[in-house]
């Protein structure tokens, strides 16, 4: 869309998946699982309310990210992402890409604590994403923060899983096969500043997610988008919500019933900032993702879950997907830790 296209406004399903985090089994549980497949077959994102987190603990993580977020330059770059073959770390402003431009928004990347492993000749390099964390030195409280906001974040990511397993016809633990062993969780915490002169509105430019669910905690600040066919769909900010979305591998995995929409974020109005959380529940990097029976009425609704883009296949073992957007979207990364790829 262009920078002064007016946006189309549409409401967003608002779920409440409570009734199902309480008991699954009951015909409010079910209810709600079939209600969630829908809106994740169409438009493939809505918001999610009584999902089980204590506001005071998603305040805590606000404050801590606006803690970081106001050190000197000096203190964030203590852990630039530069130094970490795992992506992690902090992406200093205008040096992340999407769409070939430059993303107007700085970050911190977390991701599961993991040793790194010896990589040989003939081994895939997206082993190299097994690796530890980079935790910012001068604000010491994150980690321990982050942690558990991670932890529970995770606990939902399980929960909404078995959610779509049973409303897609399977049984709860249906997708435990991609999660097993290590999942590959991302957080990213996220700054989008008003930049004056910047040569884009772009906070992040227009994509799709590459891993099974994305959850979005934001601040009060709009500025994300979704995209609608050929039209975009601001998703304002409510109160007591995440924000809730799906990634290619359960797009390919239901040969397109469940959409991974795409979206974007535009640079905030002056004298504000948005901050936001993204957490990303992906499978295992060695998980391949297999297709789904579905239902017969389901699959006649499954256009197909191939990315139609011969130059950005999506690939089904998750490390090979992830190491094509990390790459991608942090060249200056890729050029030191994986010089194998250019």
């Amino acid at each position: 869309m262009e920078k002064n296209q007016s946006p189309l406004h549409i409401t967003l399903p608002i779920i409440d998946i409570g009734p199902f985090l309480a008991d699954t089994t009951s015909d409010a549980g079910q209810t709600c699982a079939k209600t969630l497949r829908e809106a994740c077959h169409d438009p493939g994102f809505c918001y999610l309310e009584n999902y089980g987190i204590d506001p005071t603990l998603e305040k805590a993580v606000f404050d801590v990210a606006r803690r970081f977020f106001a050190l000197p330059e000096s203190d964030r770059l203590a852990i630039k992402n530069t130094k970490s073959a795992q992506f992690r770390g902090y992406t200093r402003l205008g040096m992340e890409v999407t769409n070939k431009k430059q993303d107007w928004r700085d970050q911190i990347d977390f991701g599961p604590e993991k040793a790194t492993v010896p990589v040989g000749p003939g081994d895939p390099p997206w082993l190299r994403l097994h690796g530890p964390n980079q935790w910012p030195p001068a604000v010491p409280e994150m980690r321990e923060t982050m942690i558990y906001w991670m932890r529970l974040m995770s606990s939902l990511g399980t929960s909404v899983m078995s959610a779509l397993a049973l409303g897609l016809g399977q049984n709860r633990g249906y997708f435990d096969y991609l999660v097993r062993g290590e999942p590959e969780f991302l957080v990213k915490v996220i700054r989008y500043p008003h930049v004056e002169n910047g040569a884009s509105d772009q906070g992040v430019g227009l994509h799709q997610d590459s891993g099974l669910i994305t959850f979005i905690l934001q601040s009060e600040v709009p500025g994300l988008e979704v995209g609608m066919g050929d039209r975009i769909v601001p998703v304002e900010p409510i109160s007591g919500t995440l924000i809730m979305n799906l990634g290619e591998m359960l797009q390919m995995a239901t040969g397109g019933y469940l959409r991974a929409t795409k979206h974007r974020v535009i640079m905030p109005p002056a004298g504000t900032e948005r901050i936001s959380f993204a957490y990303f529940v992906n499978p295992a990097l060695e998980a391949k993702v297999e297709q789904i029976p579905l239902p017969s009425e389901l699959q006649a609704l499954a256009p197909g879950g191939e990315n139609p883009n011969p130059d950005d296949p999506a690939f089904t073992v998750y490390g090979a997907n992830k190491l094509k957007f990390r790459a991608r979207s942090h060249p200056d990364v890729a050029a030191i830790h994986y010089p194998d790829l250019a």
